[in-house]
């Protein structure tokens, strides 16, 4: 794809970044999912109005370009993001299998307004006995029936 079909859907991204902010909607981030240089989804960031933490627009754009393929294997599509995505939305890219990642604004940018998601980073990266979260194992074994049950399910589908 040319360097300007790529400012294209960026710049739509930022726009939906900047509608978000001028409507007073949420906040500053808007993502763009192209697949084959044709538009499958986009969103802007929807946790504010949504009530829904995990409501970032990139998971967001996801969601509807999911629902719009009829697929959860995003395999062919990119994303185009108005900041780097944090971890979560980060981890969503990677489970759905988006190929690449075109990004405006840096983690830093981001850091500097407000949204400083170093901490999840930082928490991560520790044992889970050191975390802020307080974290607790229980009943693992009746959990690990399910797994078995699923490990040999005909039915089941892998992802």
């Amino acid at each position: 794809m040319q360097n300007t079909k790529h400012e294209k859907f960026m710049r739509m991204a930022i726009r939906l970044s900047e509608q978000n902010v001028t409507n007073g909607i949420g906040g500053p981030f808007g993502a763009v999912i192209v697949r084959d240089g044709e538009l499958v989804a986009k969103s802007a960031n929807r946790v504010t109005t949504t009530l829904d933490p995990t409501a970032h627009a990139e998971v967001s754009a996801i969601r509807k370009a999911c629902r719009k393929l009829k697929t959860f294997d995003l395999t062919g599509c990119v994303i185009y993001t108005s900041c780097e995505p944090c971890p979560m939305c980060l981890s969503a890219i990677y489970w759905s299998h988006i190929e690449k990642i075109y990004f405006a604004n840096t983690k830093q940018d981001a850091q500097q307004i407000g949204f400083d998601d170093q901490f999840i980073y930082d928490e991560i990266a520790l044992p889970m006995n050191r975390r802020k979260l307080e974290i607790q194992q229980i009943l693992r074994d009746e959990a690990l029936i399910v797994f078995e049950q699923w490990d040999n399910s005909d039915l089941k589908i892998a992802y």
